[in-house]
């Protein structure tokens, strides 16, 4: 079902569903339709999400590749003289108003998708020094005027759309029909076991390099990272369902596109917005989990307690306050968590909490535009950076390190960091190559071999998750 766009949406219909705590009940209702998304808090294994967003056959489709921004609105692509930004923003005006003081939801229609890492290309001049080779654009953002959504606190489901009644009807069917809505396709296993870019050896050289910087006074901080690749076949939603069960996380995320498939599995958000609050919540800190209680507990205190892993924490809770205060009201950019850890199926992470305020609605596109990509995944100075990451990492990022979200057509916006990801070269029905990265910020007391190991500590359990079922 894919329909013609209208020139502005019909008022939003809000119709309750029945409630259930696994995402996958309605998804895999919609996941045959053109251009799945699910927007995953994987409750109620994760402790710290809350929604679970799902919508698919997008009114039109924005995306970027090679530096050429083009438009489907149901005819196929066709090129943009405009930024992509500038399109979304463009397409969010065609939705009707939601009345002030009404708004419930975290989403009621908009754009959602994705902002690769290498779409910063787009918004600062970078050298072109690692390779290129995965086909998924740098930004694929669909306009969605429906979607289901669920709340874990509350124990509610809604569909909401802003289509004609006839529509709703068909979806509202099909989300609740009684036989299976499950699509028989192939099941996943990998070809072969994953290999990375980068030997140990290669790795302390670029991480000597990088240290070579700092002592330089280039930069405070660098995260370097190494791409591990496979080959499948079958399905990615297959490795997805079993991942999200390995590794629950608040801030992942299941996305189908015409040249590859996201499958993101993120403790981390980049930036949120509810009523003109900003939210951000870098990483920066990192200790596996212990094999015991007692040795569990131990590494936690040691991480609480790491003046290097603070110190590196505050770099990057500098760099991101900077970057938000640029759209948030003067003096009103705070910090009302401090170095709190957050503990996962794996790892410890240290996160910080930073807060703003925006004047209006006006200034989201603004502030995604201008913050990106996030600081907790590039270094300090952010460009400087980058250019170094360019250099060193052998193949460029696309979208690990970039983010997945939405943006509301009443003001909202939640989006994560693409960590913990990984994304195939081919579209959703067909065999070919998958990647995953893991990387980690180096500063000057920073130790090789810990850094090197800590990249492992962070996707075994979906590197191994997947080896399992290698044919």
């Amino acid at each position: 079902m894919r329909f013609p766009l209208p020139v502005s949406y019909f008022v939003v219909q809000i119709t309750a569903l029945p409630y259930y705590t696994d995402a996958s009940h309605y998804f895999e209702a919609i996941r045959c339709l053109t251009w799945p998304l699910l927007l995953d808090s994987n409750q109620p294994a994760s402790h710290f999400g809350r929604y679970d967003i799902m919508m698919a056959n997008p009114q039109a489709v924005i995306k970027v590749g090679k530096g050429q921004c083009q438009l489907d609105t149901g005819q196929g692509f066709t090129a943009c003289s405009k930024n992509a930004f500038d399109v979304i923003a463009e397409q969010l005006a065609n939705f009707e108003t939601i009345n002030e003081g009404e708004e419930q939801l975290p989403f009621y229609g908009g754009a959602a998708g994705l902002f690769g890492y290498d779409y910063g290309r787009e918004l600062e001049h970078l050298p072109s020094v690692a390779i290129e080779d995965i086909a998924l654009a740098d930004l694929w953002v669909g306009i969605y005027p429906w979607a289901v959504i669920s709340d874990h606190e509350t124990q509610q489901s809604w569909f909401v759309s802003h289509l004609p009644e006839h529509y709703n009807d068909k979806l509202l069917a099909r989300l609740l029909a009684t036989d299976s809505q499950v699509v028989e396709d192939q099941n996943f296993s990998l070809l072969r076991k994953f290999t990375s870019n980068m030997t140990a050896r290669e790795y302390a050289q670029k991480f000597a390099r990088v240290i070579d910087y700092i002592y330089a006074g280039d930069c405070y901080q660098v995260c370097l990272a190494q791409r591990f690749q496979s080959q499948y076949q079958g399905h990615p939603w297959h490795a997805y369902k079993n991942l999200r069960k390995r590794a629950p996380t608040p801030f992942s995320a299941y996305m189908e596109t015409d040249a590859g498939v996201v499958l993101s599995l993120s403790p981390e958000r980049f930036l949120e917005v509810k009523n003109l609050r900003v939210e951000t919540k870098p990483i920066k800190g990192t200790r596996p989990r212990g094999t015991n209680t007692e040795s569990d507990l131990a590494l936690r205190d040691e991480l609480y307690n790491s003046a290097k892993d603070r110190a590196e924490n505050l770099m990057i809770v500098d760099l991101l306050r900077n970057d938000i205060s640029k759209q948030c009201l003067p003096n009103s950019v705070d910090v009302p968590e401090l170095f709190a850890i957050e503990s996962y199926s794996n790892v410890h992470h240290m996160v910080t909490t930073v807060t703003g305020h925006l004047a209006s609605k006006d200034h989201i596109l603004r502030l995604l535009r201008g913050a990106f990509p996030g600081g907790s995944i590039t270094g300090a100075p952010k460009i400087r950076a980058m250019e170094i990451i360019e250099e060193l990492e052998p193949h460029r990022r696309n979208a690990y390190t970039g983010s997945i979200g939405y943006i509301s057509c009443h003001g909202a916006m939640d989006t994560n960091i693409l960590i913990r990801t990984l994304v195939t070269n081919k579209a959703a029905d067909a065999k070919g190559d998958i990647y995953c990265w893991a990387g980690g910020g180096l500063v000057a007391d920073s130790n090789w071999q810990a850094e090197y190991q800590e990249t492992f500590d962070k996707v075994n359990n979906l590197l191994n998750g997947l080896e399992e079922d290698c044919a």
